[in-house]
């Protein structure tokens, strides 16, 4: 399964490596068979050190090589870094940014053709998730829009804008059967995130069509992250 975290605007570069070190030793000690993703903010970014089962991944970045493009990360700085995992489409980038559907695809296209391992975040306001199953299936369909489906290094994370970081989660039986909907047009790993915490991560995992999960909050502390790699561990 994939298991991954993004810290959002959270820890230093500092922290990022302690946290890390901490994650290498556990994944070592444990012989987690886990995919494990972290996305540090780029101030906390380097070229570090891992085992395979741990990929350091990009938040955010424009789809240039570089440019005047002010507050943004290009192809550039990250090759500084020997990365190449970048999160595209978080619900924050689209909502809080103003992240249009357009430049999600010029980013999925760009970094496509960089051969980059692509998180790719789609996901309904609570407005369209109270109309029913079906307009929540059209919302993520348009969400697909420009994205080329059958890229070879695509995960796709549903995280309904609904349960991020407000403390709900949507059911197992809306998550299953939204994901078994989305599964019908996805054949990339299919991630479920909203409200992931170590105590509903059997739970979800266990759910048809999950692949896996992207964390937020409950990521943050290094601890409650390796929580839940055991959990997927303990399930395999």
């Amino acid at each position: 399964m994939i298991i991954a975290s993004n810290f959002k605007t959270n820890h230093t570069r500092k922290s990022t490596l302690k946290y890390l070190k901490k994650l290498e030793h556990f994944v070592t000690q444990s012989g987690s068979k886990q995919d494990v993703y972290i996305f540090p903010p780029a101030t906390a970014l380097d070229p570090f050190s891992l085992p395979p089962r741990i990929k350091v991944g990009v938040q955010n970045a424009y789809p240039v090589e570089k440019g005047s493009f002010t507050g943004e990360i290009g192809l550039e700085q990250i090759n500084e870094f020997g990365l190449k995992t970048i999160l595209i489409g978080h619900s924050e980038r689209r909502h809080v940014m103003g992240e249009t559907q357009k430049l999600c695809a010029q980013k999925f296209e760009y970094f496509q053709e960089q051969g980059f391992k692509i998180v790719y975040c789609l996901g309904e306001p609570l407005e369209i998730r109270e109309e029913g199953i079906d307009s929540v299936i059209d919302y993520n369909h348009a969400q697909l829009e420009g994205i080329d489906l059958s890229y070879e290094n695509l995960i796709v994370a549903y995280e309904p804008v609904w349960a991020i970081g407000t403390g709900l989660t949507a059911t197992p039986q809306q998550i299953e059967e939204t994901l078994t909907k989305l599964r019908q047009k996805i054949k990339a790993p299919l991630l479920y995130g909203g409200s992931v915490k170590a105590n509903n991560t059997k739970e979800i995992l266990e759910i048809e069509n999950c692949d896996g999960i992207l964390v937020g909050t409950a990521s943050w502390d290094v601890d409650n992250f390796c929580q839940m790699i055991e959990i997927a561990d303990n399930l395999a």
